[in-house]
């Protein structure tokens, strides 16, 4: 008997079946029976389900005499079921890597509920994925299992059936089963979260929910839409044959009365000339099922009068109302902006005739709102080193976050934003201001890059379109002849930097301003930083940091971490700073990956842990100059290289150990090789090469060229005199014990201290 039996009915999905299918049986939890059904598709569903029975035995095809729809198609898979528990799976639609592995994990950490529910991410045909905006409602935090009257929020869901999974047994001493129609969901759904004894639920994406640009059921016109209220009457049925389960009646009056409206609104669905029917009908539903008692938003009240009347034509007259009204907003919005614009650009230019100020300096960083980098250590040496100069920082409402304290806040596009560029004496960025400024007679620009240079940038993009991305490179040249001065970390920084981007600026090779507080943090300093990221106490923090592919669509997981640390034990925890497929938090219940995708400060991350995992990122430049372990991880090196390019061998010169797989990346840290000799003698080198001067006083070194221009600076502190921070692991007293490692069937991986 397995653990689990997945379902997945076909229906005209050829496109999509066989990537569905995939991903079910190369789930990391093997103990599965997947039944697909084919619901006699016209096309080539029946050949694809067919072809995967002949190649695994764990897949039973079933064939359809006739089309019978979704449900009936179910029903059929759930007839030849015999796992312990049932998976629904549209299709068109995925299982997520590991999500049978987490749903068996919660499923024995709860006792074998009667049903769990888990999240789900909408994915575009561009590739986006979109988290469930209810995600919140399956927090596991509290007692688990529970009843619906625990939890009655989990009634928010989408109320669909494939992100739950069934205790089988509870489903056929309860005999259900779906209808046939659209919206087959519905009886199915609320019945089984109304009756179910024990639910618990899965705080983690495990199905990836297809978006289709055609073709979808719910998106096709047709009259087949009426079956929702067939739905609804089989809801109600069953609650008028439990009459343990009346309280829930107003919730599902409101909730109908909801959905009524979707189906009515959406444009998509209804035939022409069927609305007015829908909503008569919709009108004697209301009145029969009303069970008045259920809050209401006066949005949804709005929605209860028009149905509760039938109010056809008063719908279409307020929906046409609002749709003038909106339009005339968007009128006046333009006519506002275009007056705005103009008055703003004269600003600009009668500002332009006032003197400069010798005494203002205005920086903005990259425009995403994270860590301010090298311009925020600029600013901050500016009012240390020179006080007189008043500080302003440019960033958008949104990222108020990243103004450094101590400077002014700018919007750009405002009045105050345009009188400071306007008249300050200098202007320091790493991306350039938006809208573009004119340069004046005797204003400094200071231009801060990206750290270190290991991808192709500036002019080598022409030979690199994936990587280009449209730049316009007419344009790029015209901001290097703004220029006054480049800050460079290192000669080979140096060299590429007027190669790429040639100009008559003067380049300040002074080291990297923003590894500053690498170099005067103290211990306590890292102490701190831990407790506020919530690293245990002896633990070892991994920070993992992976590069920008620009060669892919989406930028999907380069590493199951949940499977690192797993294997790893309890002694390690993940730092991730990643930009996670789904946009929003990593899935993690371990509660050892800590996403820390947003943490304002990069350096703040840096010296909280123990060591850096990365493949390309310029932060392993940064890293090295702390003197602690740096692990590449990276399976892609030639496409990486064919599709961007890169300065320096990695593989030839790298910072520490090499790892190509995720396995041999578990056993470089199980084993000890990440802070082995080996691996320190290939750090020193790297260092010596790429942080000559990273000393702590790389932005004063700058600051006083540039607004005192002195040449007699601050000398470099030799690199064998530097005392960067140790690691907390340092302080703990040497390495923890070895991991202990379940090895693959097959022997164990390979040795992987070596390039």
């Amino acid at each position: 008997m397995p653990r689990f039996s997945v379902i997945v009915p076909a229906y005209q999905v050829q496109a999509y079946l066989h990537e569905c299918l995939e991903s079910v049986l190369s789930q990391s939890y093997a103990d599965l029976e997947l039944i697909a059904v084919d619901d006699c598709s016209p096309d080539a569903c029946g050949a694809v389900i067919d072809e995967f029975a002949a190649r695994d035995p764990r897949v039973r095809a079933v064939h359809l005499p006739r089309n019978t729809g979704l449900g009936p198609a179910r029903n059929a898979g759930m007839e030849r079921a015999t796992g312990d528990y049932l998976v629904f799976l549209d299709g068109d639609d995925t299982l997520t890597p590991d999500a049978l592995l987490a749903i068996a994990d919660r499923l024995k950490e709860t006792g074998d509920p009667d049903v769990l529910v888990y999240d789900y991410a909408r994915t575009y045909w561009s590739g986006e994925a979109v988290r469930n905006r209810a995600a919140a409602q399956l927090t596991e935090r509290g007692p688990a299992p529970f009843r619906l009257t625990d939890r009655p929020g989990l009634l928010n869901l989408l109320m669909v059936a494939w992100n739950k999974a069934y205790r089988r047994e509870f489903v056929e001493h309860a005999g259900f089963a779906f209808p046939p129609g659209y919206y087959e969901d519905t009886p199915w759904t609320y019945p089984v979260l109304m009756t179910a004894e024990s639910i618990a639920t899965l705080d983690r994406v495990c199905v990836h929910y297809r978006q289709r640009r055609a073709g979808g059921i719910l998106h096709t016109t047709s009259e087949r839409h009426f079956d929702v209220f067939d739905q609804y009457d089989r809801v109600f049925a069953y609650l008028d044959g439990h009459p343990e389960l009346a309280r829930w009646r107003p919730v599902l009056f409101r909730r109908m009365v909801d959905h009524l409206v979707t189906v009515y609104a959406r444009r998509d669905r209804l035939p022409r000339g069927t609305r007015a029917a829908f909503l008569r009908r919709a009108r004697s539903h209301y009145r029969r099922h009303r069970a008045p008692g259920a809050p209401a938003s006066a949005r949804a009240r709005v929605h209860h009068t028009l149905v509760r009347f039938g109010l056809h034509r008063t719908y279409q007259a307020l929906r046409l109302a609002s749709a003038l009204r909106r339009r005339a907003d968007r009128l006046a919005g333009r006519l506002l902006g275009a007056l705005r614009s103009a008055a703003l650009l004269l600003h600009y230019r009668v500002q332009r005739l006032l003197p400069l100020r010798a005494d203002r300096a205005v920086f903005t960083a990259r425009a995403d709102g994270g860590d301010p980098g090298d311009p925020g250590a600029l600013e901050s040496a500016f009012r240390a080193v020179a006080p007189h100069i008043r500080t302003a920082w440019a960033a958008h409402p949104g990222h108020r976050h990243a103004v450094p304290p101590g400077a002014r806040p700018l919007v750009p596009g405002t009045a105050a934003y345009w009188t400071a560029l306007a008249r300050s004496a200098y202007l320091v960025s790493d991306t350039g201001f938006e809208p573009r400024p004119v340069k004046r007679k005797g204003q400094i620009v200071v231009r801060t890059q990206d750290g270190t240079p290991l991808a192709h940038t500036g002019l080598d993009l022409q030979e690199r379109p994936a990587a280009a991305r449209g730049t316009d490179f007419a344009r790029l040249l015209e901001d290097v002849d703004r220029w006054d001065y480049v800050v460079s970390a290192n000669r080979h920084s140096t060299l590429t930097w007027e190669r790429v981007y040639p100009g008559r600026y003067t380049t300040l090779e002074y080291g990297q301003p923003r590894t500053d507080p690498l170099h005067t943090a103290t211990a306590a300093d890292v102490a701190g930083l831990r407790e506020a990221l919530g690293i245990p106490e002896g633990a070892v923090a991994i920070l993992y940091a992976p590069a920008h592919r620009d060669y892919r669509r989406t930028q999907r997981g380069l590493l199951d971490l949940e499977r690192v640390v797993r294997r790893l034990g309890p002694r390690f925890v993940v730092l991730a700073r990643t930009r996670h497929p789904h946009g929003g938090p990593l899935a993690d219940t371990s509660g050892r990956v800590l996403d820390v995708t947003g943490h304002p400060s990069v350096a703040s991350l840096c010296l909280a842990s123990d060591a850096l995992v990365t493949d390309y990122s310029p932060l392993m430049f940064d890293y090295a100059g702390l003197d602690r372990p740096i692990v590449l991880c990276a399976d892609d090196w030639e496409a990486y290289e064919a599709a961007r390019g890169t300065y320096v061998d990695l593989r030839a010169f790298p910072p520490g150990a090499v790892a190509g797989s995720e396995d041999e990346l578990i056993d470089i840290f199980a084993t000890g090789h990440w802070r082995g000799s080996h691996s320190d003698r290939r750090r020193a080198a790297f260092r010596a090469r790429f942080c000559p001067y990273d000393d702590g006083r790389a932005a004063e070194r700058v600051v006083r060229r540039v607004v005192f221009g002195e040449s007699g600076l601050p000398p470099v502190v030799p690199a064998h005199e530097r005392r960067p921070v140790p690691s907390a692991a340092a302080a703990f007293g040497g390495p923890p014990p070895l991991a202990t490692v379940p090895q693959q069937s097959g022997g164990p991986p390979t040795v992987t201290d070596r390039v």
